[in-house]
């Protein structure tokens, strides 16, 4: 007996009933995983956190995140936890995992302060990758840290120059306290004794060699007048052959020496 193929509409039937059917069940398994999602079992019972918390613990991260995350161990939104975290003042980097069946691990990195930023009346910092941040300054506990300003977005390259200029100063027994990069594109530095020297414009290289000219020199034209490098007020080191220079508690001026232009004025 010859067995006659099914006609097209009955095919057409059959592979209609069979889409239907595997959409039917994948909608099924859909919905079940979403209901075993919401199900208390896996509601977040705790979020450990581990790292660099100096500045934090687990009152001020509660206070600063109260109602940020939400979901179960399925549904939370990580990176918004994520962002949550990085909110929170003193927090760099945050790194969310989880934990089944329903915990969270929080890895924290905080900020570390290199120098304070812009104005003494602002709760800026610069931190050691050149980024500025913003958190309470009253917490610091260092009391040797520069203060920069400049372009927010060039305080990578102000750290670094203040790294690069900083250690020249050791030989004169000040301190380099302050630098500053101008709307104009120059450098002004500023030492603990307040004085207040202009570098001017240039690279890298061509501003320290202006330092160290006036570093190397500053000491013996500051004794021609009974002064210690101390005693400077301000120097202007824009000179293509030398520097002008004015001393604290001197009103006399002298001719060029030491290939340095001084004027000294009380």
């Amino acid at each position: 007996m010859t067995k006659l193929p099914a006609p097209m509409d009955v095919k057409l039937m059959n592979a209609t009933a069979t889409v239907l059917f595997l959409g039917a069940l994948v909608l099924a398994l859909v919905g079940g995983v979403k209901w075993v999602a919401r199900q208390p079992l896996f509601a977040i019972a705790g979020i450990a956190v581990v790292g660099d918390v100096t500045h934090n613990n687990d009152v001020t991260l509660r206070a600063n995140l109260g109602g940020k995350i939400k979901g179960t161990f399925f549904t939370v939104d990580l990176a918004a936890t994520k962002a949550a975290f990085e909110a929170v003042p003193w927090v760099r980097k945050a790194v969310v995992r989880r934990e089944f069946p329903n915990r969270l691990k929080v890895v924290l990195q905080e900020q570390q302060v290199a120098a304070y930023w812009g104005d003494e009346s602002e709760s800026r910092m610069v931190n050691n990758f050149g980024e500025v941040f913003e958190a309470n300054v009253d917490e610091v506990d260092r009391d040797d840290l520069p203060r920069l300003d400049g372009p927010v977005e060039q305080a990578g390259q102000i750290l670094g120059m203040y790294h690069t200029l900083a250690p020249l100063f050791a030989p004169l027994d000040v301190t380099l306290d302050q630098l500053e990069l101008t709307k104009r594109g120059g450098w002004r530095a500023q030492t603990d004794a307040g004085g207040v020297i202009e570098l001017g414009r240039g690279t890298a290289e061509e501003i320290t060699q202006r330092a160290q000219r006036f570093i190397g020199t500053v000491a013996q034209v500051a004794k021609e007048y009974g002064r210690a490098p101390d005693a400077v007020e301000q120097a202007d080191l824009r000179y293509s052959e030398g520097y002008a220079l004015r001393l604290r508690g001197v009103s006399t001026v002298a001719a060029p020496a030491v290939a340095a232009k001084k004027q000294a004025e009380h």
